[in-house]
């Protein structure tokens, strides 16, 4: 009896084994952004970006972007942040620059979260923006570098949009600066949760 026991617990265990390997395997980072305007929520894709995956998180952990602001805000086309605080006084990033990991599956279409880079494209350190709209043009091809997905706004794209609206201005160093400040007052890693393959590979995002 004790034996039959053993052996049912047995298969329990190893069947239990691995339904959680198989769930592990499957497992991405979600990041909670509090704003002055509201929450979103950002999906991480390793699978697709895992160095530029991996820095980001790092950025995050390391409370980064607490108390930087959205420094470039353009309607229908991206809201930006990463870089700056309220008074425009510069937060360097203390990783190294990343390799361009721009790819064909991962398109900039609406809701997708990429890397900011200057001209030269294995550049990027913190800065990201979010896609308002599909911005096509900044995605990679055979032929040139474009702009690194490695996430999608999964919740909160009413804050993304609110954002957006924002009227801005213009100063002496940058352009299409909301008038009022628009901060980041805490990004935090959630507990990790199953990630949606066919989203990753589609890109859809509903909102």
């Amino acid at each position: 009896m004790k034996k039959k026991i053993s052996r049912r617990t047995n298969i329990i265990l190893l069947i239990w084994c691995i339904t959680v390997c198989q769930v592990a395997a499957g497992k991405c980072n979600k990041v909670e952004f509090i704003t002055d305007s509201g929450t979103f929520i950002i999906e991480i894709y390793p699978d697709g970006a895992p160095l530029t995956s991996a820095n980001f998180i790092r950025l995050i952990n390391n409370f980064h972007y607490d108390g930087l602001i959205f420094h470039r805000v353009i309607p229908e086309f991206v809201i930006q942040t990463g870089g700056y605080t309220f008074d425009f006084t510069p937060r360097k990033s203390q990783t190294l620059p990343i390799p361009n990991e721009g790819n064909h599956k991962l398109k900039n279409v609406r809701g997708t979260v990429a890397m900011a880079r200057t001209s030269d494209p294995h550049s990027a350190r913190s800065q990201f923006f979010i896609n308002i709209t599909d911005n096509p043009s900044l995605d990679s091809s055979a032929t040139r570098h474009g702009y690194a997905v490695f996430g999608k706004v999964v919740d909160g794209m009413a804050t993304v949009d609110a954002i957006a609206a924002k009227k801005t201005q213009n100063n002496s160093l940058f352009k299409d600066v909301p008038i009022t400040p628009i901060r980041i007052l805490k990004a935090r890693e959630l507990q990790q949760r199953l990630c949606n393959v066919s989203v990753v590979n589609e890109t859809q995002v509903s909102g």
